[in-house]
Order: structure tokens, then sequence, then C-alpha cells
């Protein structure tokens, strides 16, 4: 692996996250991986496009952990260490890639999306780059709590934008699960965590409603795109909003029952929920992978839901 991309070295990058007080070595590596100038790993990229313009979480585990360090890739969860604390300063920037325009926009309109991607801010690009000891001066500017917050809502001005463009099916399906599912087929039951974006997984707020259910989600266990709990009866339900995947599977009830008698919860209810009955025909007709005893919801047809059961063999 070459010692600078763009010129700048880990020793740059090192010095300047350390008068941030953020420097560890995954964050010094995934902002040398944000430099890379070479050819986009995104595969419908146009000619010419680079790693450096947007990069997935996945791109820059394997560029920091294989590329870089000759092991294993790093964990895409570590994100809330390594990426998260960078966009909360604004100098990496969220951005999506569009199939559509073939571009690059701004924000991550769409939960999980696979080609939610990240890149280095222009402004703290030219720190990195600046010659000698100017960058002192330029971070001592740049860091003022004034521009940060400018610079954030800079950004959420933008993404607002990109998600006047782009599709947010996921998204809308999930407020459909808790606007018009849960109070039908639920009662009782409260919304303590919904996974519907990608930022940070669990929020300082999450975290609050979680802790009044007597629950605690690490980055190791399962995320759900909705967890409620019943406060009377200390029962969990799960929803998982599937648009492309994501079903509630045998693998993803082993999960959540694993979350769930860690912290002595005996009832966990599951849905998979579809927009559309085309959709769950395609799913199911190839996959037919929803878990026995497990409910079945589909949006369009909303007015009731299916429990899918299994006999013994």
């Amino acid at each position: 692996m070459t010692a600078t991309l763009q010129g700048i070295d880990k020793v740059r990058i090192a010095a300047v996250l350390r008068a941030l007080d953020l420097e560890n070595g995954d964050r010094v590596d995934a902002v040398f991986a944000l430099l890379d100038d070479r050819p986009s790993w995104f595969t419908t990229a146009p000619t010419g496009t680079r790693f450096c313009d947007g990069a997935t979480v996945a791109h820059l585990a394997c560029h920091v952990g294989i590329l870089q360090r000759g092991k294993d890739k790093l964990d895409r969860e570590g994100r809330d260490y390594w990426v998260k604390p960078l966009r909360e300063i604004g100098a990496v920037d969220p951005v999506i890639f569009d199939r559509r325009s073939k571009s690059f926009l701004p924000g991550h309109p769409i939960a999980k999306s696979s080609n939610s991607a990240h890149r280095l801010a222009e402004e703290f690009k030219a720190i990195l780059g600046a010659p000698g000891d100017a960058w002192r001066a330029l971070l001592a500017a740049w860091n003022q709590k004034d521009r940060v917050r400018q610079r954030l809502e800079f950004q959420a001005a933008l993404a607002e934008e990109t998600r006047k463009k782009v599709d947010t099916k996921h998204a809308d399906l999930i407020r459909a699960c808790v606007d018009l599912y849960a109070p039908r087929f639920a009662p009782g039951f409260h919304v303590v965590y919904v996974d519907d974006s990608d930022g940070q997984r669990v929020t300082d707020e999450d975290r609050e409603q979680l802790r009044e259910a007597g629950l605690e989600i690490t980055l190791g266990d399962a995320m759900p795109d909705v967890l409620m709990h019943n406060r009377e009866t200390d029962e969990l339900w799960v929803i998982e909003a599937v648009t492309s995947d994501g079903e509630v599977d045998e693998q993803k009830v082993r999960s959540v029952c694993a979350l769930a008698d860690r912290h002595g919860k005996e009832t966990v209810y599951f849905t998979t929920a579809y927009p559309t009955w085309k959709l769950a025909a395609a799913r199911q007709g190839k996959h037919k992978n929803i878990a026995p005893n497990t409910y079945v919801w589909i949006r369009e047809d909303g007015s009731k839901h299916y429990r899918a059961e299994s006999f013994p063999v």
C-alpha cells in the first residue's frame, strides 16, 4: 500500500485527529482510505469515478482491513466508532450513489441502503493537505462551534433535497408499520427503537427508551427495523419492513430471542411487512424464508395480517 494518497500520509492524519481528540488507528486508516483516488468500487459507477468520491462502510472495512493491514476486513458495525465521530463534526459527508443519475448525492435518505457511502469534506481535506504547520490555524478556525453547527445544518439541508429525489420506500414502509400496523395488531405495545436511518445505529434517545423497557442493544445484537415493548406484559414485538430483503427468518428469530433471553423477556412476537402482494409473492416464491409462528403484513392489504405455522414432520 502506498505511503501517501493525494500527497497526504498517515502521520498528518494522525496529527489532525489528535488535535481533535479523535485519534485512533481505525479512524486514521479510514480517513486514509477516503483519500484513495483510484477507481471506485461501485461497479456501476461511470468511468473516472474514484474511491474517494464515495465509499460504503463495507468498502472502508475492506480497504482498511485487507488493503492497508493485510488482514481480515473490519467489523462493519464499527462505523459507530470510526465513521460516526467524523460525521458529527462535518469532517466526513454522508452521500448515496444514485443508480439513476449514476452520481453521488448528499445524505443517506434510504435506511440500510447498500448505496449509502461516505467521503471527506473538502474543507477537511484541505486541512489535511495544508503545507507545513499551516493546518493548525486552518483546523482551529474550522473547528469552532458555530462553524460545526453551520456545516451540519448545511449537510441536513442537502440531504433533505436528496430525499425528495430518491426512492425512500423502506423508510415509508417502516413508518406505515409504526403508524398503521402496530396500533391495529399490537395494541398495548409502544415503540422503543426504530432503525430507519444510516446514521448512528443506537442514539442516546433510543438508549433511554430501551433502558425504560429493560433492554440494551449492543453492536453485536440483531438490529430490527422496529422494536416494541408492552409495559404490562413485558413482551416484545419485532417488525422487519421488506422492500428488497430482510424477512423475519429463523436466524433473525434466534438472534432476537437471544437478546430477549439476556434481558429476561420470555415472549417475542415477529412480523414481516411487505408493501405489496407482488413483492411478497416474488420474495417468498424464491426464498420461502418466513420463520414459523411469525406474522406477515401486506401494506396494500393492511386490514389483516397472516400467521405462518408449521406442522411436525
